[in-house]
């Protein structure tokens, strides 16, 4: 009976437990540049021991991110605060997609001149053949 008072006295709790289902495909976080800036702000402005962590537990967020971001602001490099990119710089030279669409339309074109010149040479044999075996009928002889 002692046991059954005490499991009657522990209070319920007041929210359900956080859904542990873990997502199938994890998303890095972006932040925007005055997302950055309402953090610093409200960093700067914290008081007392312990404001900072309370800030940066609220938000999720880890104390280097607010060193980076404090860094960037110092440097006066707004462009620095926004997101950027990740990975490596495009190594694509806009000449060399040019060349290449150049080139292939070369190739393309030599190849319809070669074809062209095969239909003209076999042209020019039936012409000879039909010339040698059918004489051309002389105008006279069409009424």
């Amino acid at each position: 009976m002692n046991k059954q008072k005490s499991l009657d006295s522990i209070p319920a709790p007041s929210s359900p437990h956080p859904n542990p289902e873990v997502v199938a495909q994890a998303q890095r976080r972006r932040f925007t540049a005055e997302y950055k800036l309402r953090i610093l702000t409200e960093a700067d402005q914290a008081k007392g021991v312990g404001g900072v962590g309370a800030l940066l537990r609220r938000e999720g967020l880890y104390s280097s991110l607010l060193t980076d971001w404090r860094r960037e602001r110092n440097a006066a490099n707004l462009q620095a605060l926004a997101p950027q990119k990740r990975g490596p710089k495009s190594q694509i030279n806009p000449f060399a997609t040019e060349l290449e669409q150049l080139r292939r339309e070369n190739q393309r074109l030599a190849e319809e001149l070669r074809k062209a010149e095969i239909v003209i040479d076999i042209q020019k044999k039936v012409a000879a053949l039909l010339g040698q075996i059918n004489p051309s009928p002389s105008p006279e002889g069409r009424r």
